[in-house]
């Protein structure tokens, strides 16, 4: 399947698991993929990444995958400082912001684009980290999201997101599954209908069906992709 040949996609985030291997999947199916991880550009910094995107060209599809915890755990909201709150928000959700904007005006240019922000089930609910500026920054990506899906959509361009559920794809989130012990990860388990948890490739294709040229009549969506944890 080639089905995405002559399409460009930039996709951040992508040292491990679900970035990864939405990186590959794109690639598997036919685009030029360009991989970036905090290690090659700062995905927050709006010189860093008008530079790559500079560089780049003409970009088709943008997945803003990176994000995550950055190295905290769950603290009571007293003990968290503005730096803590900063970096969450900026890796998550400043990131989206930057990397979509950089994209928008080439996008537009084209009248088509693809971008696909992975959020979480925090963001639409509660963040089993306990991290507050986590369940802030991925419901805000949500929001960020539908607004974007509405002012883009007369360009051609398709904005929609994923909100993966538990997925054992970084040393943090197994970190965290350990730290559930037995009994907490069968409680776990038992709040999710199909009683497993997710794959990374669980995440791409939820990927591929919104960057394929079938769904350009859907946008500012938000896939569940949690195995029905979030119907409970």
């Amino acid at each position: 399947m080639r089905e995405l040949a002559g399409r460009v996609a930039l996709v951040t985030g992508t040292a491990h698991g679900i970035g990864a291997t939405i990186a590959a999947a794109l690639e598997a199916h036919g685009a030029t993929v360009h991989a970036h991880d905090r290690d090659t550009v700062d995905v927050s910094n709006t010189q860093q990444v008008e530079a790559l995107v500079a560089e780049i060209g003409r970009i088709d599809i943008l997945v803003n995958n990176a994000g995550g915890v950055v190295g905290q755990v769950g603290r009571p909201l007293e003990e968290v400082s503005d730096d803590d709150w900063r970096a969450v928000v900026d890796a998550n959700l400043t990131s989206t912001f930057v990397c979509t904007r950089a994209v928008a005006p080439g996008m537009k240019e084209h009248r088509h684009g693809r971008i696909v922000n992975i959020s979480s089930g925090a963001g639409r609910s509660v963040s089993l980290t306990g991290i507050q500026a986590y369940a802030s920054a991925k419901a805000g990506q949500l929001g960020f999201t539908r607004q974007t899906a509405h002012e883009l959509g007369p360009f051609g361009i398709t904005v929609n997101a994923i909100a993966p559920g538990f997925v054992l794809s970084n040393p943090t989130s197994i970190a965290q599954w350990e730290r559930y012990g037995a009994d907490g990860q069968q409680r776990l388990l038992e709040a999710i209908a199909t009683r497993r948890l997710g794959t990374p490739e669980d995440i791409a294709n939820g990927v591929l069906f919104f960057v394929a040229d079938e769904a350009s009549w859907v946008t500012g969506q938000v896939l569940s992709i949690d195995g029905g944890h979030s119907i409970f």
